[in-house]
């Protein structure tokens, strides 16, 4: 049996799922919650964090929702016409629901960078969409996650706008300690709801994740 068909360790110690329809058990897993007999291709990734409130509280229960692109920087979706492949064993898209000490994990590629019309040879750097929904709808959030090594953040007019004291808490950090041996390298990504130091909005409305398998 293939590592990535196995359940993974955190998800039987974490009892982070819950009991109605709002989140499967596999939906944080996007190397498998979209598998159609095989493998995603690209760079295999945990992403994980805490979801804080202002005072550094965690905050359980809360809904967190991920879209992004494929390796090759195409989404699974039907305005997402460039030249890139599409795979077949990816929707990017996932949920879950953060645990007692306001945790989440997810399973999922390394997304790539790709073309965008918002200005001559523009690219998007690789990124990760993020709805974090509380109570209710009208907690909702919406930011996006970055890697800290990619050159192309200091041409992304989404990231510049953000300004210099917010654009770190933007930025994943890589953490060895979330890392599966010889699997998947970890990073990690908080996310602070609201206050000073609250996680930068998206304002970009340009890319809509897929409908959830």
């Amino acid at each position: 049996m293939r590592r990535t068909n196995r359940e993974y360790s955190w998800a039987k110690d974490k009892e982070v799922w819950p009991t109605n329809s709002v989140c499967q058990k596999i939906d944080n897993n996007l190397l498998l919650n979209s598998a159609q007999g095989g493998e995603p291709f690209g760079e295999r990734m945990v992403v994980s964090g805490k979801v804080l409130d202002r005072w550094g509280h965690p905050q359980p229960g809360v809904l967190i929702e991920i879209w992004q692109a494929n390796a090759s920087g195409r989404y699974r979706h039907k305005t997402d016409e460039q030249n890139a492949p599409l795979d077949p064993n990816f929707s990017g898209v996932g949920r879950c629901i953060t645990d007692p000490d306001g945790e989440y994990r997810f399973y999922t590629i390394k997304p790539g960078a790709y073309p965008w019309k918002n200005h001559p040879n523009a690219w998007r750097p690789s990124h990760i969409h993020f709805s974090i929904i509380g109570e209710s709808l009208a907690d909702r959030l919406i930011t996006q996650m970055y890697f800290s090594s990619d050159p192309l953040l200091e041409y992304d007019p989404i990231f510049t706008a953000t300004p210099q004291a917010n654009k770190q808490r933007l930025i994943s950090k890589l953490d060895l300690s979330l890392a599966e041996t010889d699997f998947a390298l970890g990073y990690k990504f908080d996310i602070i709801l609201n206050g000073a130091k609250v996680a930068p909005t998206d304002s970009e409305e340009l890319e809509q994740p897929s409908e959830h398998p």
